[in-house]
């Protein structure tokens, strides 16, 4: 069975976010999503808080399929990542040229040290184009309205987080 790895920050998961998931999972029948966790950085939630968000969100919209992911932590090479936790595939979702740009590079990157590891470019719906967990976190916080960007649990998170 080919593995899919899907890193990210995820701080928060958005339904960006999700897309690319639940596409990802039609490529693959197993994918692991890889939190990176970066000590110099103060991220609004925890791995442990982040890592539930996405299972919970994976289990609201497609229950039959949250099986088929795991949530990993990592603070090294994303290509070393992936080779850890035996995956083949890197997932990288798409939501403009820029990002095209960026990520090509990347996966040029990643290819000449990873040769055996294939980058796979899966765009983003129209709908959630727009959405950056940056500017989620930066609305949120502002006490705008982030109910279309994030799943129903991210929500409540994020709302809990800003009544504390």
């Amino acid at each position: 069975m080919t593995t899919a790895f899907y890193p990210g920050s995820f701080d928060p998961i958005t339904n960006g976010h999700m897309d690319v998931l639940v596409q990802a999972l039609n490529v693959s029948a197993k994918v692991i999503v890889a939190i990176g966790v970066h000590p110099g950085k103060a991220p609004l939630f925890s791995f442990e808080e982040r890592a539930e968000l996405i299972r919970t969100s994976l289990a609201e919209i497609l229950p039959q399929k949250a099986a088929g992911i795991d949530v990993v932590s990592f603070d090294n090479l994303v290509v070393d990542a992936a080779r850890k936790h035996g995956a083949s595939l890197l997932i990288r979702g798409l939501r403009d040229g820029t990002d095209l740009d960026y990520e090509m590079q990347m996966a040029g990157m990643n290819r000449q040290m990873a040769p055996d590891i294939q980058t796979v470019f899966l765009p983003a719906g129209t709908g959630s184009r727009p959405i950056t967990a940056t500017l989620v976190r930066q609305i949120a916080a502002m006490g705008g309205d982030v109910s279309a960007f994030v799943p129903a649990a991210v929500l409540q998170a994020l709302q809990s987080k800003r009544k504390s």
